[in-house]
């Protein structure tokens, strides 16, 4: 075992970029809130980008390495230190046999990703080494690390310490958060007032936010073209006979406030869903802080389209700029 957990900090967990193929089946594709955060810090210490690495969110992990290793921590802004030394952020920095990683508080951000050459070498369960906790699959033993647990690492590279990502490549959420969304196939369900409102108002996160979903509070409650419930479905005007949830959707329980279903959300259920956030987006839900301001933005299919074509431009970029 190369890395012994002195701390585990909050939620950390073994994440890579997920297990896609099990959705109907109930089992999320899972992997990093941070995907693009997750690739980077892979591709400072010459993994793929698909290589295991450790996700913290608010308060990161202390973790002894019993092996020299590189090392790179992106995402969020959490000082990482090694024997109490502040190290850069979004660079590759060496860490000795016996060397502590810890870091400081949270300045900005909720997760950090956290990559070693070699990636933890946990093992692939349904082709991912990803941490469903739900489920009790993947990652190690199935849930979030704790205090005493030694995690394996794969044969490391020849990457180079001290390089690093610049910074007109780190994406981060604005102020207030712009989360663009498609109105989907229930948009027909909420009255013309309610359609404005949904976008006009300013949300916060909710405290309850997770690898499940992220709840917004603060604007108005969502008004429904009365109709009669389809048979099968609830009584609330906000359920619907059960249905598939796309990645990314939104649902509003009673109108109240609206949850975006991320990474670890369930496949389907009985809630309409008033739209979805873009894919280019989905990243930057996973770095908001509860209370944040938010707003949410409608955009067509092909603004859509065309910002997951500049997300991919920028992925290339940051591929490009180590080659």
């Amino acid at each position: 075992m190369a890395i012994k957990v002195l701390h585990h900090g909050v939620a950390t967990s073994v994440q890579d970029l997920g297990r896609p193929g099990y959705f109907h089946l109930g089992i999320p594709m899972g992997g990093a809130m941070d995907r693009y955060a997750m690739r980077a810090a892979n591709i400072l210490v010459g993994n793929d980008e698909g290589a295991a690495g450790l996700e913290a969110v608010f308060m990161g992990p202390k973790l002894e390495f019993m092996r020299d290793a590189l090392v790179a921590v992106t995402g969020a802004d959490m000082p990482a230190k090694v024997d109490g030394e502040a190290v850069p952020g979004w660079s590759a920095f060496k860490v000795k046999a016996g060397q502590v990683l810890s870091f400081d508080f949270l300045k900005s951000g909720a997760r950090i990703c956290i990559a070693v050459a070699g990636g933890i070498d946990v093992p692939v369960a349904l082709g991912s080494r990803s941490t469903y906790p739900i489920g009790a699959l993947g990652g190690y033993k199935g849930r979030a690390l704790a205090i005493g647990d030694e995690l394996p690492l794969g044969e490391g590279s020849f990457a180079t310490e001290g390089r690093a990502v610049g910074e007109d490549l780190r994406r981060k959420p604005g102020t207030p958060v712009e989360l663009r969304v498609l109105p989907g196939l229930y948009w027909d369900r909420l009255t013309d007032a309610a359609k404005q409102n949904f976008f006009a108002d300013t949300w916060k996160v909710a405290p309850e936010a997770d690898r499940m979903g992220y709840r917004f509070k603060g604007g108005r409650k969502i008004e429904f073209v009365e109709r009669k419930q389809s048979f099968g479905a609830g009584s609330d005007p906000s359920n619907i006979v059960d249905s598939c949830y796309p990645y990314g959707s939104i649902q509003i329980p009673s109108g109240t406030e609206p949850i975006i279903l991320h990474r670890d959300a369930v496949s389907g259920g009985g809630y309409f869903m008033v739209g979805t956030v873009i894919s280019a987006d989905m990243d930057l839900i996973g770095q908001l802080q509860p209370h944040t301001p938010t707003r949410f933005v409608e955009v067509t299919m092909e603004e859509a389209l065309a910002a997951r074509k500049v997300r991919r431009a920028l992925l290339e970029r940051l591929r490009t700029s180590f080659s």
